[in-house]
């Protein structure tokens, strides 16, 4: 099982990232949530199959039309059991 806590940095807000990154994680198997940061970021945290979570933050690398990914920050974190599903926090 691999875990991420990721940050994505550029356009990625007010282009439904939050939204698309939830269809894909439950379309992947992938648990977590996902926010968007007071800076204009968006954080995630994303744990499953190690493939399924490369795959999901692949796609978080180019994001939803609309959205202009400038950078990503990714750490390997400890896995938290409690976290079933993946949600969208506000």
């Amino acid at each position: 099982m691999k875990s991420l806590h990721v940050t994505i940095y550029g356009i990625v807000q007010g282009v439904w990232f939050r939204a698309n990154t939830r269809e894909q994680a439950q379309r992947l198997g992938v648990n977590g949530w996902v926010r968007n940061t007071p800076d204009g970021a968006v954080e995630a945290r994303m744990q499953g199959d190690d493939d399924a979570v490369d795959a999901l933050l692949a796609w978080c690398r180019q994001g939803p039309p609309g959205a202009r990914v400038e950078k990503i920050k990714a750490d390997e974190v400890e896995p938290d059991k409690g976290i079933q599903g993946f949600r969208i926090i506000y």
